[in-house]
C-alpha cells in the first residue's frame, strides 16, 4: 500500500466512519477517569502508609 493511499484512507475513516463523543459524553468520561484516579491514588497511599507502619513496628521489635 502506498503511503499516500494510507493517509487518504485514514482521513476518510476518521472523518466519515468514526463516531466521536459529544461534549457532554467527553466531560462525563473525563470526570469518571479523574474520580477513579483519585480514589485509586488514595487506596495506594493508604496501603503504603499501613505497610510503612507495620514494617516500622516489626523493625522496632528487632532493633
Amino acid at each position: 500500500m502506498k503511503i499516500g493511499t494510507y493517509f487518504k484512507e485514514s482521513y476518510n475513516e476518521l472523518m466519515h466512519k468514526v463516531t466521536w463523543p459529544t461534549w457532554n459524553e467527553l466531560q462525563a468520561s473525563a470526570t469518571l477517569v479523574l474520580i477513579t484516579s483519585v480514589i485509586l491514588a488514595l487506596v495506594i497511599w493508604a496501603m503504603d502508609f499501613m505497610f510503612e507502619k507495620a514494617m516500622g513496628a516489626v523493625y522496632s521489635l528487632l532493633y
